[in-house]
């Protein structure tokens, strides 16, 4: 060392310039080992790339056609002034030059007195009435309609009595007494009044005289009566008559 420093010459042996080689090889075998050897082995596990790649891409639907303009507003159009209806002439009065033959009329002896006993004029048409208008129509329809008549009021019922005999009685159902007037020892004498039907059927009773514990059994058993139809010329007529009941416990 202190011949280097003294002679200022750096002693360089080629014996330190093997070794820096023989290192640097190594180390590039070793990370050579490291990075290849992986990659030689993995090849196997690798995902298999496709040679061809088909990419579909959908195209996107066009936009909607923008809505028509306006249609820009025009001048209105002058319409033509309606021309005047032309006044029709009168046709000129043309004066004959010579006056026409005379026409004969044909007398057929009739004069207005032979129609004096007569309803209807000369040339009436066949089928008019009396006081008519000339001219019209055989069988013609009145303007107005006149309505139709009203139906028949229903008649009341006929009160028997007088030369008006009350029918024979066909059924006859007796009253009964209740209970609880029968208990009480109610006695009376009840009137009724009796429509009865065309068919001899009691329509409608009503109470002249009432005996209150007695008046519902009255009611109930006249209901159930049947007469003989009242006929007055041929026909079946309604009639009213008195029927009393005498109810007596005894």
């Amino acid at each position: 060392m202190f011949d280097l420093i003294v002679n200022g010459q750096r002693n360089t042996a080629p014996r330190d310039i093997v070794p820096l080689a023989i290192s640097w090889a190594v180390h590039i075998l070793g990370i050579g080992a490291v990075v290849v050897l992986p990659l030689l082995f993995a090849t196997d596990h690798l995902p298999m790339v496709p040679k061809e790649v088909l990419t579909y891409v959908t195209a996107a639907a066009p936009p909607p056609p923008p809505p028509p303009a306006a249609p820009t507003p025009t001048p209105a159009e002058k319409r033509p002034s309606p021309r005047p209806t032309p006044t029709p002439r009168p046709a000129p009065v043309v004066v004959p030059r010579e006056l026409p033959p005379a026409i004969e009329v044909a007398d057929d002896d009739e004069s207005a007195s032979d129609f004096d006993s007569r309803d209807g004029i000369a040339g009436g048409v066949e089928g008019g009435v009396p006081g008519g208008v000339l001219g019209g129509i055989i069988g013609g329809i009145a303007q107005e309609i006149p309505p139709p008549p009203p139906p028949p009021a229903p008649r009341a019922a006929v009160r028997t009595g007088g030369q008006i005999q009350a029918p024979a009685l066909v059924k006859r159902v007796a009253p009964v007494y209740p209970p609880l007037a029968a208990r009480a020892k109610v006695e009376g004498v009840v009137i009724l009044e009796a429509t009865v039907g065309r068919d001899g059927r009691v329509e409608d009773v009503e109470v002249l005289r009432s005996v209150p514990l007695l008046d519902r059994a009255a009611i109930d058993a006249v209901r159930q009566w049947v007469y003989n139809p009242l006929l007055l010329n041929g026909q079946a007529e309604r009639f009213i008559l008195t029927v009393t009941i005498s109810f007596n416990v005894s």
